[in-house]
């Protein structure tokens, strides 16, 4: 069975920056998949290589067995991905429904609409009462959850999530965490950037984690709480893996 994402080999630099090393990684139909590390460490710089908005130096990123490696981001959303990034990304001035619709129609046509905004009021009810408030009168979790909607009505094949959990409070994540879960019993692979740990594992079937822009382990999730506790782990962030 194809996979949904492979990085092989992938090296990745902000200007005479190098931030990954021959970092790779697949995600299988369906699979969800954690990425964990210390601040620092490049886990932002894989979600955006593999979501096509950092192109690698070297290596390959290839999506349903094709090579995408340095294509233009829209490519990528063609094949499938999308991206839900850190921050919370919304249209201040514009209302809930607006920065959907606006989202929606350019998606899905004016006819698709009316059924989007129906699905993105399902992944998250608290939306839809404040539909004609604006955006940025919203809480910071709300805005995180309109963000995501407008991402999780595409049901993608793969969703890069990078640290859907920064700045929420424990509620808010669990009621995103809870989204994600019916998203990939939909059948999206997921690939999540997370901090928050416990959340991460209970989702995820495996987890990679990364030090210093390379991966120091790739494994089970079930083992993973060991692994990040391990005193062999935590040297790993210290030693350098490139210059």
């Amino acid at each position: 069975m194809t996979a949904v994402l492979e990085l092989h080999d992938v090296c990745a630099a902000y200007g005479p920056f190098r931030a990954l090393f021959d970092v790779s990684l697949t995600i299988g139909p369906g699979e969800a998949v954690a990425l964990l590390g210390p601040n620092g460490v490049g886990k932002t710089t894989v979600a955006r290589v593999a979501s096509g908005l950092v192109a690698p130096t070297s290596g390959r990123v290839e999506v349903d067995g094709v090579d995408l490696s340095g294509a233009p981001v829209h490519r990528y959303s063609r094949a499938g991905v999308a991206h839900a990034p850190e921050g919370r990304s919304v249209f201040a001035t514009l209302s809930v429904e607006d920065n959907l619709v606006l989202s929606f129609r350019q998606s899905k046509g004016r006819q698709g609409v009316a059924d989007a905004l129906a699905r993105a009021f399902e992944f998250f009810p608290v939306l839809e009462p404040r539909r004609r408030q604006l955006a940025g009168t919203l809480s910071g979790g709300q805005q995180r959850m309109l963000s995501m909607a407008r991402v999780m009505v595409e049901a993608p094949k793969l969703l890069v999530a990078d640290e859907l959990s920064l700045g929420l409070a424990p509620i808010v994540v669990d009621q995103v965490y809870d989204t994600l879960g019916r998203l990939r019993e939909a059948g999206t692979a997921l690939l999540i950037v997370e901090q928050h740990v416990p959340h991460a594992l209970a989702l995820c079937d495996r987890v990679v984690l990364l030090g210093h822009g390379a991966v120091v382990w790739d494994g089970p999730a079930a083992d993973a709480a060991d692994v990040i506790a391990d005193k062999v782990f935590r040297q790993a962030q210290d030693e350098p893996t490139g210059p």
